[in-house]
């Protein structure tokens, strides 16, 4: 089930987004030294906190048994735009189309809420994700390399609503 995030339960979210990018870290040589602002490493709960409270970002995760195992947030743009954030699922849950009813979810919700674009970011060199969210309609839209990351930003969006 997918339903709205409590600040209660801003720690387990936590603890998804941070397992769940890990495994990107693991597979790209990604550490807390030399990647220290990848969500991995740099997501806590001061940082969710602030965009609950000072971004007023809507955030959603995918409960069973009342415990989040997949989650999303939307930062809301003033052009009609929206950023997909930290949109993850455990390891041990992927593979059960949770990820898709996510993006299904964001999706509609952004919409909802007036988005007709909705852009992400990506590890570029990540070419799995890549496709996953080409197959869900995406399209690459440009890179950008940063000093403090030890990989590619990988831009996409896709018009929605």
């Amino acid at each position: 089930m997918i339903r709205a995030i409590t600040e209660q339960e801003i720690p387990d979210c936590v603890q998804v987004i941070r397992e769940s990018f890990q495994t990107v870290a693991d597979t790209f040589g990604f550490t807390a030294e030399n990647a220290p602002y990848f969500t991995a490493f740099a997501t806590d709960e001061a940082r969710l906190l602030h965009f609950l409270r000072e971004q007023h970002r809507p955030m959603y995760g995918y409960f069973v048994q009342e415990r989040p195992v997949g989650y999303y947030n939307l930062l809301l743009a003033e052009d009609a735009a929206c950023e997909l954030g930290s949109l993850c699922v455990l390891p041990a849950y992927r593979h059960r189309g949770i990820g898709v009813m996510l993006l299904n979810d964001a999706q509609t919700k952004a919409a909802g809420l007036g988005c007709r674009v909705m852009k992400l970011s990506i590890v570029e060199e990540n070419t799995v994700l890549r496709q996953w969210y080409e197959a869900h309609g995406f399209r690459h839209t440009g890179t950008k390399k940063f000093d403090f990351f030890p990989f590619t930003c990988g831009y996409m969006e896709k018009p929605i609503g």
